[in-house]
């Protein structure tokens, strides 16, 4: 005869679990469904009168020049920052990985960076890459480049993507260092024996088996190239010259808070929500696959 084992009901695991759903619902529930709302709103700058308009603010959207343009720059954006930063902070986890003496100080060094805030990251680069006082534009002379990111949107595209990318390195190498320490020291070893070099052991035997790690830091990047980077563009080029940076996060903030269309902020808000979380699942259904574990 089975015997059936019954755990008494507990309040406990509620009680621990509870910050994390009041956490959630409060600051993404809650203002994700008024965000859903306002955006079938047509409102006023004081937000006194409302009209219901159904879809009409995602059609104006789907016919907006100026929005359509903000998609293929966040794209270019996003990919440019994911692509660069995770790039450099495996090169830099490989080589901070190899080395023996004073590895604590190097490693400790390079993760610094992720403590400054979006803010004063973008105001660290705007004073190194300022046309008048910065340094760097000062030593592109030397070479014929004529710097001046608050006049060539290109050069301000590029300066927001070096900006974002090294305020991210610190995160993707912490991960990276992380995953290739609980790499077993036998096989690399093993690989060595048999004459693998340097960089066919880490072509060949390194960068496969941190392939999940490389998995998650690419939906991590991809988010914050998405929502995170407000702090940067807003302290480096405030979306100019012309535009030339307003990726979407930006241009909610732009339409919401400095042209007051509540309604089409909110719409543009539902979009890049709906947007990151497709994204997310396309990742997770497809590029998953290709994930060595």
């Amino acid at each position: 005869m089975l015997k059936r084992v019954h755990f008494p009901t507990s309040l406990l695991p509620y009680l621990l679990v509870a910050p994390q759903v009041i956490i959630t619902l409060v600051f993404f529930v809650w203002p994700a469904s008024q965000a859903v709302y306002q955006s079938f709103l047509i409102e006023d700058a004081f937000g006194i009168s409302t009209e219901f308009v159904w879809f009409e603010n995602f059609i104006y959207l789907a016919t907006d020049e100026q929005y359509l343009d903000s998609f293929g720059r966040t794209i270019f954006f996003s990919v440019c920052v994911a692509v660069l930063s995770m790039s450099a902070a495996l090169i830099l986890a490989g080589f901070a990985d190899r080395i023996v003496r004073g590895a604590t100080t190097y490693r400790t060094l390079l993760i610094w960076p992720y403590a400054v805030a979006p803010v004063l990251a973008g105001a660290l680069w705007v004073f190194m890459f300022n046309p008048t006082l910065g340094i760097f534009p000062y030593l592109l002379e030397f070479v014929g480049v004529d710097w001046n990111h608050y006049l060539n949107g290109s050069q301000a595209m590029m300066l927001v993507i070096f900006a974002a990318a090294w305020k991210q390195i610190a995160y993707n190498f912490l991960f990276y260092l992380a995953a290739m320490q609980s790499i077993p020291r036998s096989l690399i070893e093993a690989a060595a024996i048999d004459g693998a070099g340097p960089l066919r052991r880490f072509r060949d035997h390194i960068f496969p088996l941190v392939s999940p790690t490389t998995f998650f830091l690419l939906v991590i990047n991809a988010v914050y190239a998405f929502f995170d980077t407000f702090g940067i563009i807003h302290a480096v080029t405030q979306g100019g010259p012309a535009n030339a940076t307003t990726i979407l996060v930006y241009k909610v903030f732009n339409d919401g808070f400095v042209g007051l269309d509540l309604g089409g902020s909110a719409a543009q808000s539902v979009i890049l929500m709906i947007l990151v979380i497709a994204m997310t699942v396309v990742q997770f259904r497809y590029v998953e696959r290709k994930v060595e574990y």
